[in-house]
């Protein structure tokens, strides 16, 4: 059974040789260990694919995630300047935006004066008008950017045919450099672009001051995401992975879950199974309160599961109520359990879940997040080896 094979039949609950494993990496993990430059990494889409699989054949995972949208291929030719700073490097656009570069972290963009990039006013958006809500160097939609890329600022982008062909690359070289192991595509949660649209805080004050802007958006956003979906289906990746990572009870309400996510993310998922694909849903923090609403959206599975006191979510209390309509991707704590524990108080935790994953398939070992930036690279070949020694079903 190849790493494809294991992983597609874990989802599907059906037998496996081995519990699969699949992590996915904080960038900052990718800059600190690789050879190449984090910028590279970070805006070279061919680069960022490479590294993804020299990553996976370095650890012996099963499986990588595709969590960054293409870039152009000549995207040097829109830099003014580049230089090494002593905290990373700096690219400065022709636009003016500036972007810093960390060794141990996601690049930041912002304006030429170093000021964050302005956020929409929700008392000002206009649904209607894609003008009044697609800000420059948007992080998840730097691509759609008109200040960055050549982009349409008046460009549809509920339709597929407007994406450009550049928007697959990472995903299409990753697709052709690992046909033997498990590709997931990643997209944003509606519910996720409107966090991002108005920040954390005036976003949550948005769902209570002005919540039917916030229904509009998340419909336009829903298209968005849609027509997305469309585009990457085209790279036949093995599962489709909905980041909605600030839909936890952290952020919002039960309530507020079943009105603001719920019924969107239903509509992606429903997209995604069109194409006989597995969707399954990564959010962070505390989500034990809400797994029969990710049941209401119709996912196949849920990644991150994080265990107290990052989360609350007890994988054998998980697995014994929803084991059999879910597939379960996580629950190893990535701070308490791999970023700072010893050596013994990892393997007690791989094995841990292992024991209680295993029964019946449908369980892929894997950090509750992403892999912090400084986790030691042997002890994620040593997660794997104890996968091939404890995971047997």
């Amino acid at each position: 059974m190849n790493s494809r094979e294991r992983v597609c039949a874990a989802m599907e609950h059906k037998p496996v040789d081995r519990v699969p494993v699949m992590c996915q990496l904080a960038l900052g993990h990718y800059f600190l260990n690789s050879s190449y430059k984090p910028s590279d990494i970070w805006f070279d889409s061919e680069t960022f694919a490479k590294v993804l699989v020299e990553f996976q054949q370095r650890y012996g995972f099963d499986g990588i995630l595709v969590n960054l949208p293409g870039r152009p291929s000549n995207w040097r030719d829109y830099l003014a300047s580049y230089e090494r700073t002593d905290q990373g490097e700096r690219l400065i656009w022709k636009t003016g935006l500036v972007t810093d570069v960390p060794v141990d972290d996601n690049p930041q963009t912002s304006l030429g004066d170093s000021q964050p990039l302005p956020h929409v006013g929700y008392h000002t958006v206009n649904p209607a008008d894609p003008g009044t809500f697609q800000m420059p160097g948007y992080i998840w939609n730097t691509w759609h950017s008109p200040h960055l890329w050549d982009i349409s600022a008046e460009a549809d982008m509920s339709v597929p045919e407007n994406y450009p062909d550049w928007y697959n690359t990472a995903l299409r070289t990753a697709r052709s450099l690992g046909p033997e192991i498990s590709v997931h595509a990643e997209i944003f949660s509606p519910f996720t672009h409107l966090m991002e649209l108005f920040g954390y805080e005036q976003s949550l004050m948005a769902l209570i001051d002005a919540p039917a802007t916030c229904h509009k958006l998340l419909s336009v956003f829903s298209e968005h995401v849609i027509a997305q979906i469309r585009c990457i289906v085209e790279c036949e990746p093995d599962a489709v992975n909905v980041s909605s990572a600030f839909a936890g009870a952290g952020f919002i309400s039960r309530d507020m879950y079943r009105e603001f996510v719920v019924p969107y993310e239903r509509r992606i998922v429903r997209t995604i199974h069109e194409y006989k694909l597995p969707a399954y849903v990564h959010t962070c923090g505390a989500i034990g309160d809400r797994l029969d609403m990710m049941l209401e959206s119709e996912y196949d599975g849920i990644d991150t599961l994080d265990p107290p006191p990052l989360g609350t979510v007890d994988l054998a209390e998980a697995k014994k109520k929803f084991g059999e309509q879910f597939f379960f991707k996580g629950n190893l704590d990535a701070v308490h359990e791999m970023l700072y524990a010893d050596n013994v108080t990892f393997e007690r935790a791989v094995r841990e879940r292992l024991e209680i994953g295993k029964p019946g398939s449908g369980y892929i070992l894997s950090s509750a997040c992403s892999v912090a930036p400084h986790v030691e690279p042997q002890r994620l070949k040593d997660m794997v080896t104890l996968a091939e020694k404890y995971g047997k079903l």
